[in-house]
């Protein structure tokens, strides 16, 4: 038998490698964040108007959510009992639209059994909440985004419950309780209980104990895996940092082994190492908050390359592909409001969009909605926006197509093009015409420098198309360079995706031997 090229060996595995990234629907998926109460309205809010009787309140869907008092009576807030009536139905009457933006992965707000609007202080784990539907209503909407080939992840809160719940309400008041010890009881903390950041109305649970850990996620009959039976694909995991590496870990298992290829994201609002393979990919606020600084003028560029190199280098790719690069979401000021000027908002999208890992889109914020901090963000669904007149839906849709056309956007690898005042790096396959090489300047002057473009393949620089021009439209100025630098006239914030122009010309092609 002939031996075979060890050079043939490389290359088999390396094409494997992007094969396989491809074919997982997890790797740089494009996810869409939805507030069921908030995105459609109700198709019949009339036959379930008893179900927002005081003390909550239901709002006109045009109301804007305004910041109330504290009720030390019910401990919460008041614009946590403000509802807009929308629900799981009217939330399927709109998975046209949903799509039509290119949408892969719709992401919902935890919609379980709650007192408040946000249900972050359930109720019961295992419930959906009855002004947003059935259990019915959720698997129709699982196989109708089945249908269409899309994902469906849910936000599971698992650090902690309602302080209204059976389990601790019995808890509280019943030494003998068989819940006694799901939870950390302590009469020197107000409400008597340790809760999450002293907030009264949201009691940690007792993780340590294997009567919990059964409960969530261990048991067949645990909420983590009657969720996934049910036709969800995956969890997002609220304060996943609460829940530490060991649990995490333990819940991830669980829910592979429910359903094989599902997805585990978690919230991690610190630096993200580390925090792998407990999760598949984490909800990255560590490149949401260089992102915002670059394009605001408030970081270095070389400060920011050194510090994406080290992320990447420090998370690796893999659970980076799988893991959310968000800009804006329910706990955040919308990016319209954070960035005002819309050019600089651009830069920040673009980035979103071209650096590894899963684009997290915020509901409304693909028209241009604007809200501060909360409540202001979590404002209803401005469906007057939705029209092919809108600059900003034109520009995200563009973003989207952008980013399905070109694999190395979507599964590449990362590496930093050194430069000194302009931001460079390349997202790169084992194919050359994958290549994306993406140059940002965040200044408010022009720029010109050279680049170092460190990939042998790429033969000649000038030979050059921006794949951003055609939606930009901006014309790309005349390159130099030679010898893999490049030599580029950056105008003030702007960017480029630069991609080799593969195609012969006369006949010859430079390319004509290189893969």
């Amino acid at each position: 038998m002939p031996q075979q090229d060890t050079n043939d060996i490389g290359t088999q595995i390396e094409i494997d490698i992007y094969t396989k990234r491809e074919l997982d629907w997890r790797n740089g998926a494009i996810v869409y964040q939805v507030i069921v109460d908030r995105f459609a309205p109700s198709l019949d809010l009339e036959a379930k108007k008893d179900l927002y009787s005081a003390p909550r309140n239901l709002r006109d869907w045009s109301d804007k959510p305004q910041a109330g008092e504290y009720n030390s009576e019910l401990n919460v807030y008041a614009q946590e009992l403000d509802f807009w009536g929308g629900d799981l139905q009217s939330l399927i009457s709109k998975l046209d639209y949903i799509q039509s933006l290119g949408i892969e992965v719709l992401y919902l707000s935890p919609i379980q059994l709650g007192f408040t609007n946000h249900k972050y202080d359930c109720l019961d784990f295992k419930q959906i909440s009855p002004e947003l539907g059935t259990a019915e209503d959720l698997r129709a909407l699982a196989d109708n985004l089945h249908s269409r080939g899309m994902k469906l992840v849910l936000d599971g809160v698992f650090n902690h419950i309602g302080r209204n719940s059976t389990q601790f309400q019995d808890a509280m008041h019943n030494p003998n309780s068989p819940w006694r010890d799901w939870f950390f009881f302590d009469t020197s903390l107000p409400g008597g209980a340790c809760t999450w950041r002293g907030q009264i109305n949201l009691p940690e649970l007792n993780l340590e104990n294997p009567a919990v850990q059964e409960y969530l996620w261990q048991a067949k009959n645990s909420v983590v895996k009657t969720y996934l039976q049910d036709g969800v694909d995956g969890w997002r995991l609220d304060t996943a940092y609460d829940l530490g590496h060991y649990f995490l870990s333990e819940l991830t298992q669980a829910t592979h082994q429910e359903k094989p290829n599902s997805l585990v994201v978690g919230e991690i609002i610190n630096y993200p190492a580390g925090w792998m393979p407990a999760m598949d990919g984490v909800v990255n606020y560590h490149f949401r908050s260089l992102i915002i600084l670059l394009v605001e003028e408030q970081i270095k560029v070389e400060t920011v390359a050194s510090m994406l190199s080290h992320t990447i280098l420090d998370i690796g790719i893999e659970p980076l592909l799988k893991s959310w690069t968000f800009l804006d979401n329910h706990d955040l000021q919308r990016l319209a409001t954070r960035v005002e000027n819309p050019i600089k908002r651009k830069l920040a999208q673009v980035l979103q969009f071209t650096l590894p890992g899963s684009p997290n889109l915020y509901y409304g914020s693909e028209v241009g909605m604007t809200g501060g901090w909360d409540p202001e963000q979590r404002a209803a669904m401005d469906w007057s926006q939705v029209n092919d007149n809108n600059a900003d839906l034109i520009w995200v849709k563009e973003l989207v197509n952008l980013r399905k056309k070109h694999r190395a956007l979507r599964v590449g690898n990362f590496r930093i093009a050194p430069a000194h005042r302009l931001l460079a790096f390349e997202r790169y396959t084992n194919q050359v015409a994958d290549t994306v090489l993406v140059i940002v300047n965040p200044s408010n002057e022009t720029i010109t420098e050279h680049i170092q473009w460190r990939n042998g393949s790429i033969t000649e620089v000038a030979v050059l198309k921006d794949l951003l021009q055609p939606i930009a439209g901006e014309a790309l100025e005349p390159l130099g360079g030679y010898a893999g630098l490049l030599e580029i006239t950056m105008p003030p914030n702007s960017i480029r995706a630069l991609a080799p122009d593969i195609d012969s010309k006369e006949g010859y092609s430079l390319y004509k031997r290189v893969v």
